[in-house]
């Protein structure tokens, strides 16, 4: 834990880092029980979202800023794997 943060961000971050999982973890259920496709392609969605606010919150908490290169890559990723799946979804097909 960096020890120049405040308690009350400390308890925050914290506090975030739960918020994220819990809903990591539905948005898992979401994808497993999804009844259609796009229900499992918007909750594989959300999971990268919350992946990205982990590594960030993680960063902030540790002080070690590797992990917001990280969350910034997986967001990366995270958004062209979401345009790819919509056009596959919309479209049947990635390229034109």
């Amino acid at each position: 834990m960096a020890t120049d943060i405040p308690v009350f961000l400390d308890l925050a971050i914290t506090i975030g880092l739960v918020i994220a999982s819990g809903v990591t973890l539905l948005a898992g259920y979401r994808v497993i029980r999804g009844p259609t496709t796009p229900d499992r392609v918007v909750g594989l969605d959300a999971i990268g979202t919350n992946v990205v606010a982990v590594a960030v919150l993680f960063a902030l908490q540790t002080g070690r800023g590797f992990f917001i290169d990280v969350g910034l890559v997986l967001a990366i990723i995270g958004f062209i794997s979401t345009v790819a799946v919509a056009r596959y979804v919309t479209d049947g097909d990635i390229i034109e």
